[in-house]
């Protein structure tokens, strides 16, 4: 009797943390799904995968089409069991027009917001009949306090953190574990943008193996690095008068 396949769920997959990630699970066994936007780098990544062992299905559904995620994930469950799905897709950017701030708000929240639930919510109920299964969603440490200089993307960490957090305890007595990851600055195509210093940067491969490592011990909150960290939640401790004018003088994207 053929073994069954782990399906391991990843979007955003066709660059960054995403990419990293699907290469660290790559391997014999393992139904790797992997959406992303660009087709072209996202099948390169899925012929590195498939060199590697996995057996990969690859497609630019879009995180913001609610009925096309419910339909791949449905179809990658009928496959193999479902084990890991990581909603790691976002996007940031800045603004300059206020006229057009309305459209560029909803731009970011359609993915950063709708994109974690089309991604999370379609396998809960079939975590909770397996009665197994793992939930990742990939926030950021920027989720941890209200960065002006970051609207709305900060806002919409703030909720994906929070998501997983609420899920982490209403999930955990259906066997289904849930998982917030809160990076810092990471070497992708989203910060190979920013004109500001960013402390701490560390390499997407490197945050990979944090949190692949993270998942296995079944961490709630995998927040990294923790300098990066800890100077956050020092700000966060800072009377509110004073924390706003710090964030106030932020840089801006």
């Amino acid at each position: 009797m053929q073994q069954q396949l782990s399906g391991i769920v990843i979007t955003g997959a066709s660059s960054g943390i995403g990419q990293a990630l699907a290469e660290f699970y790559a391997r014999p066994g393992v139904l790797l799904a992997l959406t992303g936007r660009d087709a072209t780098r996202l099948e390169a990544v899925a012929e590195t995968c498939r060199q590697r062992g996995a057996t990969v299905e690859a497609e630019t559904v879009p995180v913001t089409d609610q009925t096309a995620m419910a339909s791949f994930i449905q179809r990658i469950a009928a496959r193999s069991r479902l084990d890991l799905v990581i909603a790691n897709a976002g996007v940031s950017g800045g603004f300059k027009d206020w006229d057009a701030f309305d459209d560029y708000v909803r731009a970011i929240t359609s993915v950063n917001i709708d994109g974690v639930l089309n991604t999370v919510n379609p396998a809960i109920p079939i975590m909770v009949k397996q009665q197994s299964g793992q939930l990742a969603i990939v926030a950021s440490i920027a989720g941890f306090v209200a960065m002006p200089g970051a609207v709305p993307y900060s806002a919409s960490k703030h909720f994906a953190r929070a998501y997983a957090e609420e899920l982490r305890g209403r999930l955990a007595p259906e066997g289904v574990r849930v998982s917030a990851i809160c990076p810092g600055f990471v070497t992708t195509r989203m910060t190979a943008r920013n004109n500001f210093p960013m402390p701490f940067l560390m390499d997407e491969q490197r945050a990979a193996r944090i949190i692949a490592n993270g998942l296995t011990r079944n961490q709630g909150r995998i927040a990294f690095p923790w300098p990066m960290l800890a100077m956050v939640r020092l700000l966060g401790l800072l009377p509110y008068p004073l924390l706003d004018w710090l964030l106030s003088r932020a840089p801006k994207k």
